[in-house]
């Protein structure tokens, strides 16, 4: 029993690693599964089809590590946050597509509410503002679209569930109902503060209280698989979603400590301890994880175009061929030249939250070529992630004291060019870990410390290993002025909306 089984059910595809009580990694096998589109600024998933791939990959995993069921422990989960699955609670059937966190077609509700005068409240009890990414106003929508349901929800008869209790109750065979604090809080349908749902926002938001699951600790007893699934049965004991599952893997337990992670997008949380700090600057107050019944909180700051910036240049312009590339073009730019790509594909997130404005480049000259745009776009990343910093350390004074050290994982932090850049802006050491499979690694934890198998938070922290640690040389000077020319870039976008 020295395994532990984590699965990382994402956007695009389902993962599953097994981990060895060293925190090493034994195996992984991973599926792709298919995206729906059905009208503009919708994205839904097959429930089906994360369940499949979800269990294929555990399989494989288990397999090519040479394991069974009597090897692993216990199993952990970290899911893709706020997208929402309404299922019938008598035969296991979604009633819909499951509806993903991307997806915007509940804007004109969020506006209703928003008109109606319910931002202030619901943003004090969820620390979340108003806006079609939770869960709430997808399971309304859900309700009323799909004939019939909403009557059989208020009958008992329906049952709603994040990715994460989804699964656990596919897992389980239907006799866990469960999720834990760190998905609850994404639903604006969650105390925060009071670690409970709150009836006053079910009946705003008006989801019946009979669909919700009951909320446990991250690191919990969530029952046991049942045995076909496996080979025999295996406890769950560990649930997060995806970005409280990276700032578990890199260890940030202490207040002040922060972690980016670096994919499509970029997601940054500061933890802030015991203080649900409340944000002057658009960011959202969320749990970081909950363990032995004590929260922890966090700012949490999003950005929608990270890694999507290079793939822009890959697929879009076509001057790179691999993603790999982009740092190698970047180093060869004209540094005499001052280009700021402000990638507003989608709108701006955090701590503008504007979904209105789009893209621009600014200080193009006639000398301006494939070089400079590379360097645009990887110091683009660099500067919003500098954005949110800025946002946290003045809504919470304790982090510029803490003297932060920003932990980094996902794919672009293999840009040593990129990550040079980052802690040039920040001015601070930027640390690449050794293990930058952090969102798995962090469910892992979450189950192996329940099972026994893995240390009480301080010393895992110990076994965190820094990779390369990168560290500030750019002049104040330079560093002021290129700051000083992404705000007017900034403010050039904003700008044109409207």
């Amino acid at each position: 029993m020295s395994h532990i089984l984590a699965i990382d059910q994402g956007t695009t595809s389902s993962r599953a690693i097994v981990f060895r009580a060293d925190i090493s990694i034994a195996a992984q096998a991973q599926q792709e599964f298919q995206q729906h589109f059905p009208a503009s600024g919708w994205v839904e998933h097959e429930p089906e089809d994360i369940w499949t791939t979800t269990v294929a990959t555990c399989r494989e995993a288990m397999k090519k590590a040479g394991v069974t069921a009597k090897d692993i422990a216990a199993i952990g989960i970290t899911n893709q946050r706020e997208t929402t699955v309404v299922w019938d609670r008598a035969t296991g059937k979604a009633v819909h597509r499951a509806i993903v966190w991307q997806d915007r077609r509940t804007a004109d509700i969020c506006a209703k509410l928003k008109a109606e005068g319910h931002e202030p409240k619901i943003s004090a009890k969820t620390g979340l503002i108003i806006d079609p990414y939770f869960s709430g106003t997808k399971i309304a929508w859900i309700l009323d679209h799909v004939p019939g349901a909403r009557e059989r929800a208020e009958r008992g008869e329906l049952m709603f569930g994040t990715v994460d209790s989804y699964l656990l109750w596919r897992l389980t065979g239907g006799k866990v109902h469960a999720t834990d604090a760190t998905n609850a809080s994404r639903t604006l349908l969650f105390d925060i503060h009071k670690g409970a749902w709150d009836d006053e926002l079910l009946k705003t938001i008006r989801v019946p209280r009979s669909m919700l699951p009951q909320v446990r600790d991250s690191s919990a007893d969530f029952g046991e698989s049942v045995a076909d699934l496996f080979g025999g049965a295996i406890a769950i004991r560990g649930i997060a979603g995806d970005q409280q599952a990276a700032t578990i893997g890199q260890a940030c337990f202490s207040p002040g400590m922060m972690k980016s992670t670096y994919g499509t997008g970029c997601f940054a949380l500061l933890n802030t301890g015991t203080t649900a700090v409340t944000s002057k600057n658009k960011l959202l107050t969320t749990i970081a994880y909950q363990l032995n019944g004590q929260r922890t909180y966090a700012l949490e700051g999003s950005i929608f175009v990270a890694g999507s910036a290079v793939q822009w240049l890959r697929d879009g312009l076509g001057i790179i061929k691999h993603a790999a590339d982009s740092g190698t073009l970047a180093e060869q730019s004209d540094h005499a030249q001052s280009v700021y790509l402000v990638p507003a594909f989608v709108g701006l997130g955090a701590p503008y939250w504007n979904p209105n404005v789009r893209g621009a480049l600014f200080g193009l000259t006639r000398g301006t070529g494939p070089a400079e745009l590379a360097h645009a776009a990887l110091e683009s990343v660099c500067y919003q992630t500098f954005d949110l910093w800025a946002a946290m350390r003045s809504d919470w004074p304790d982090a510029a004291k803490a003297n932060t050290v920003l932990r980094v994982d996902g794919g672009m932090t293999a840009s040593d060019w990129t990550m040079q850049r980052l802690s040039d802006l920040l001015n601070a050491p930027v640390d690449r870990p050794m293990i930058l499979e952090t969102t798995a690694m962090g469910a892992a934890y979450l189950a192996g410390l329940g099972a026994g198998v893995y240390p009480e938070p301080a010393r895992f922290a110990d076994s965190w290993r820094l990779e390369h640690r990168f560290k500030p040389n750019m002049s104040e000077a330079t560093r002021s002025r290129k700051l000083h020319g992404w705000a007017q870039a900034v403010k050039g976008v904003l700008a044109s909306d409207g």
